[in-house]
């Protein structure tokens, strides 16, 4: 759209109902789970919540049978929850629910900037429809399955990363996210070898302010995170040789007994892909700015490739892909629905829609996780199967995984090799870009 003109408020509607009729199948359906399966993790938060506003040790609550299962982020995380535990059971989903799609709606819009604009008046209408088509992904769908936290996490990462100018210090919504979850913590990682490194000393900065404020709140309980649940790793989260356990640990645990050999290994792999990995997404990165404005940027600076052309943002997408990607394979569990991170990939590989090439490439990985390939891969690998149908199984059963890490060089090579020979590096298509705000 040109500067200075409105979208009539019947499209934002429009836009809005769109996403809202995508999304409302997959809303009825898991919020009439049975009661025991129905946002689990939600429960989880709100366990937390509830242990902080009774004084109960954090770490040794568990919720209610038959999943009991724990709380296993740090203290920060159950101080954000407590709100959630004083509202009854039902509002509480209903209102996770709305800030789950919310923070989805955020992703989509850095994901898919240029598309989206290519819609011109239509843009919201484009968005929403972006929103219904990403829910559907497995991975999302098992966000709204379980409550989880993991679309705003992606959503804080990617306006911290992707945001033409930032009116907070950029660095900060990553501390938060880190502060959540300690995953997101890559991102430090990526803020320093990208050159940001303001942004990188923001990040642990925040990150620090909201532990040490969870500290001064809850000493024992800190304790308790930093020097016992968070050592236990893996043991705590979850079977780590469980089937929706798509990272590096688990595709290892799907086809070998635990062993010290085996976590040699993991532990050898995990090194090698997270080198190779932070170079292809430093190479990306690197790439984007370079067609970008000239000039020094950092914390709330204008970031380069994300105030240039869709070339110049496409790389600057494929490298913050990359290290989401990172996030899961290099955790010791990293479960289907973690990789929702595929979302950017998809936006990263499409682009402004302009290349066909990468449309379908993008069309390709969208249809792929959109079915279960790694359940019916397990459903393949039983004993009572032939061994050639074993193997075949096996190999489904680390499906998402095995795509992650292929799609990491898909956008660290192909991608960045794609657009360098493109024609458009020095296309400026919307002088009119808006800083300072959170959109992208």
């Amino acid at each position: 759209m040109r500067a200075g003109s409105r979208t009539p408020p019947w499209i934002v509607g429009l836009g809005v109902l769109v996403a809202v009729a995508a999304v409302a199948p997959l809303v009825v359906k898991w919020l009439n789970n049975p009661p025991d399966q129905r946002m689990v993790d939600l429960e989880v938060y709100r366990e937390g919540g509830a242990a902080i506003l009774r004084g109960a040790p954090l770490y040794d609550v568990l919720t209610q049978p038959p999943q009991l299962l724990p709380f296993t982020y740090p203290p920060f995380a159950a101080v954000l929850a407590v709100p959630f535990t004083l509202l009854p059971w039902k509002a509480a989903q209903w209102t996770w629910t709305a800030l789950m799609y919310a923070a989805l709606t955020v992703a989509v819009l850095y994901a898919f900037r240029d598309l989206i604009r290519r819609a011109g008046r239509w843009a919201p209408v484009a968005a929403g429809a972006l929103v219904g088509a990403t829910a559907w992904l497995w991975p999302a769908s098992d966000q709204m399955r379980f409550g989880q936290v993991g679309f705003l996490l992606m959503a804080l990462s990617l306006a911290d990363c992707c945001a033409r100018s930032a009116r907070w210090p950029r660095g900060v919504l990553v501390g938060l996210a880190m502060a959540i979850k300690l995953v997101p913590g890559v991102f430090f990682i990526w803020f320093w070898i990208t050159g940001r490194r303001e942004a990188a000393r923001t990040a642990v900065l925040t990150a620090l302010a909201a532990w040490g404020g969870a500290f001064a709140l809850l000493p024992a309980d800190s304790r308790d995170y930093w020097f016992g649940a968070f050592l236990q790793g893996g043991d705590r989260t979850g079977a780590v040789g469980g089937t929706t356990n798509q990272a590096l640990n688990g595709m290892l645990a799907h086809v070998l007994p635990e062993s010290p050999w085996r976590s040699l290994l993991w532990l050898v792999l995990a090194v090698a892909v997270a080198l190779l990995g932070l170079r292809l997404a430093r190479r990306a990165t690197i790439a984007g700015d370079a067609l970008g404005r000239p000039g020094p940027f950092g914390g709330t600076d204008l970031t380069r490739a994300a105030a240039a052309g869709p070339s110049a943002y496409t790389l600057l997408l494929a490298g913050v892909a990359i290290t989401g990607l990172l996030s899961v394979l290099l955790s010791p569990v990293g479960w289907m629905h973690h990789l929702v991170w595929i979302i950017a990939v998809l936006g990263a590989l499409a682009g402004d829609g302009r290349d066909v090439r990468r449309c379908l490439l993008a069309l390709g990985v969208w249809l792929y996780y959109l079915t279960p390939l790694p359940w019916r891969g397990a459903a393949l690998s039983g004993r009572e199967h032939a061994l050639p149908v074993r193997i075949v199984g096996r190999i489904l059963q680390d499906a998402f995984g095995l795509a992650a890490l292929a799609l990491i060089v898909v956008l660290g090579v192909w991608l960045v090799n794609r657009v360098r020979t493109s024609g458009d590096h020095g296309e400026r298509t919307h002088g009119d870009a808006r800083v300072g705000t959170l959109t992208p």
